[in-house]
């Protein structure tokens, strides 16, 4: 896991991005932020950057590559998932059965997104904190 690599949220909604803006640059982590429209987008982006991100947030519901597909693809590469790096799903649907999809993939996170700032903000705090502590293997190919 690389800590001090940029934050990657992948979400296709506008006003959401926003929010996710407004949020990082009040919590102000020296970690770029980087958004991605689609799973395709930000598939293609891990595939030929050499840069590891520190953290995906992932919607679920996008188009092209949804999120559950996006994390089945980046679990079944091999030189994405020796990366560990932490990846959490934020939806408004919290239906059982995308949860239980969700862990299946093996997913480190699964948030309903909050429609208050505030407490968007208070668990995107404690979820980058509680990844700044994390240890995680540090593979070599």
């Amino acid at each position: 896991m690389n800590k001090k690599g940029p934050i990657m949220i992948i979400e296709d909604d506008s006003d959401d991005q926003m929010m996710f803006k407004e949020v990082f640059a009040e919590l102000d982590y020296p970690n770029e932020v980087i958004f991605f429209g689609d799973g395709e987008q930000a598939l293609k982006h891990l595939k030929e950057n050499t840069t590891k991100p520190f953290i995906i947030f992932s919607d679920i519901n996008m188009p092209k590559l949804n999120g559950m597909e996006l994390r089945k693809q980046i679990h079944e590469n091999e030189d994405l998932r020796i990366k560990s790096i932490p990846y959490l799903f934020f939806s408004t649907s919290s239906e059982q059965h995308f949860v239980v999809d969700a862990y299946s993939k093996s997913v480190q996170g699964f948030f309903t997104k909050p429609s208050d700032f505030n407490e968007l903000k208070e668990t995107m705090r404690t979820i980058v904190e509680y990844w700044k502590k994390c240890v995680s293997p540090n593979y070599v190919k």
